[in-house]
């Protein structure tokens, strides 16, 4: 049971602070306001982050939390295909109406100069257990090629959405990140189909 109260503070407190990233802009965000949004306390702050920078890279933790959200959404007819693109649209879609260009941009900032762990690369995290499972189960399916393994299947996935918000934040988001994903993402997604399939 604490466990779980425990994982809600912490889910609280990220969630708040998000909302008031993009809503009033990280530099304008204080720890007290984060306190009083999330409705928690500056010991259950301090017990997680160590400041506010250190909330950068619990991004990784507010987008696990949707694909969560998302695998429950799947129905029994979806391909390994369906379920990629599907994921990848939903979050593309959720990163433009609640996460700034600015505020990527300082989440992948820090994910190339940190000495400490690259939350984005943690294969430990929700998201590249569900890209295994889903490729796995595509080859076992017969939907997907084996010509790559599936961890390199997984890899390079990933690499491509990276590619995608690293250039999004480039441009300042000047182009609609999920639907520009949505037309481009299954011309590269064609190569991980078996020959059956294509």
């Amino acid at each position: 049971m604490k466990k779980k109260r425990t994982q809600t503070t912490k889910a609280k407190i990220v969630s708040a602070a998000w909302k008031l990233f993009y809503e009033q802009g990280y530099e304008d965000t204080t720890v007290d306001d984060i306190v009083y949004e999330s409705g928690t306390s500056k010991g259950s702050f301090y017990h997680y982050f160590s400041g506010k920078d250190a909330l950068l890279s619990s991004l990784s933790y507010l987008f696990d939390e949707k694909y969560e959200e998302l695998t429950d959404t799947f129905t029994p007819d979806m391909t390994a295909m369906d379920k990629l693109l599907y994921l990848n649209y939903e979050l593309f879609r959720m990163i433009e109406n609640s996460i700034s260009p600015e505020l990527l941009t300082r989440l992948l900032s820090s994910q190339l100069i940190t000495k400490s762990e690259k939350h984005l690369l943690d294969h430990d995290r929700f998201y590249y257990k569900l890209l295994r499972a889903i490729f796995l189960e595509g080859q076992q399916k017969g939907e997907l090629g084996t010509d790559l393994s599936v961890n390199e299947m997984v890899k390079t996935y990933a690499l491509c959405e990276r590619a995608f918000l690293y250039d999004w934040c480039l441009v300042g988001g000047e182009y609609p990140l999920a639907e520009y994903s949505r037309r481009t993402l299954p011309l590269f997604l064609k190569g991980y189909l078996s020959p059956a399939e294509t």
